[in-house]
């Protein structure tokens, strides 16, 4: 039984799909249903701007009968006023959850090992668990399933692509990655990759259409991502020609979803208008975050 939610990997196969599942069900009717934070607090503690993500947990924790606390990164100053582990002492003597978004994914780690409360993974530089969570959910809802489909990703491979492929392998998916060279993922990560597969294939390339061809899903992010803005002319540069646009659409199967977690760099990763394609489902995807994180709080308090 997952206890914290700091990567796909912490979750089984079979929970992976019952959040799924109970996303679903939350998607279907907002109200109603199981409380399991009546009465209770989450922690959300964030180093990094956000607007889908503190939104949605904000919300979540309403609707399921809780209270969301927001701290800033000024208000606690991680390792400056004091250390994490001093925080998370503190944090769960008042909160039931905690949320963390944060610059360095050891920060989430030194949270869980010394909170005795649920900690999860709001973003870091390694994953973001919550939103491949939502990912999933959406390609679920619109295609039926996630088994025997393919996921093409088309940019960096980041902590977006990172939890997006173990979700999808885990699933039974085919997951298709097309990075410039020096941007791919480590052998440590392709590793992971291969070992949560449950029958899926996983492809490395260089080539976008590669990637693309005879994909049921196309998935891109920025190309910077916050904290990375001093490498952003560099970046430029090397993904040029790693763009999710009209043409490279043509590749994947007809009804392809064309997907992104925003915010968009349009001109970039995205050609302009692509967000408001016909087959892109980006806004269900923002939208799926509170539901999907829903399941994953109800997961980690009520132990379902």
């Amino acid at each position: 039984m997952a206890t914290d939610f700091l990567s796909i990997d912490d979750v089984t196969d079979d929970e992976l799909a019952w959040l799924l599942d109970t996303g679903n069900a939350y998607a279907s009717q907002r109200e109603g249903g199981p409380q399991p934070l009546q009465g209770r607090t989450v922690a959300m503690l964030f180093e990094k701007p956000s607007l889908r993500t503190k939104v949605s947990f904000d919300i979540a924790a309403y609707e399921l009968g809780g209270h969301a606390v927001y701290l800033g990164a000024d208000e606690v100053g991680l390792d400056k006023r004091e250390p994490v582990e001093d925080v998370a002492r503190v944090l769960e003597r008042w909160a039931s959850v905690i949320v963390a978004r944060v610059m360095a994914h050891s920060t989430l780690e030194r949270f869980a090992a010394n909170a005795s409360v649920p900690v999860v993974n709001a973003l870091s530089d390694v994953e973001h668990p919550c939103q491949a969570a939502a990912d999933l959910l959406t390609i679920h809802q619109s295609k039926g399933r996630v088994e025997g489909l393919k996921v093409a990703y088309i940019g960096d491979a980041n902590n977006c692509a990172l939890s997006l492929g173990l979700g999808a392998l885990a699933l039974g998916a085919d997951f298709a990655v097309a990075s410039p060279d020096g941007y791919a993922f480590p052998d440590a990560d392709a590793a992971r990759l291969r070992t949560r597969s449950t029958g899926g294939a996983l492809m490395l390339t260089t080539d976008p259409d590669e990637a693309a061809a005879d994909a049921d899903v196309l998935y891109t992010d920025v190309w910077t991502s916050m904290g990375q803005e001093a490498e952003t002319a560099q970046r430029r540069a090397a993904f040029q020609g790693f763009q999710v646009n009209e043409r490279l659409l043509t590749r994947a199967n007809s009804g392809a979803l064309v997907m992104h977690p925003m915010p968009v760099h349009y001109g970039e990763e995205m050609e302009p208008g692509m967000l408001e394609h016909p087959q892109s489902v980006a806004y269900t995807q923002a939208e799926n975050r509170l539901h999907a994180q829903k399941a994953v709080l109800r997961l980690l308090v009520a132990g379902e």
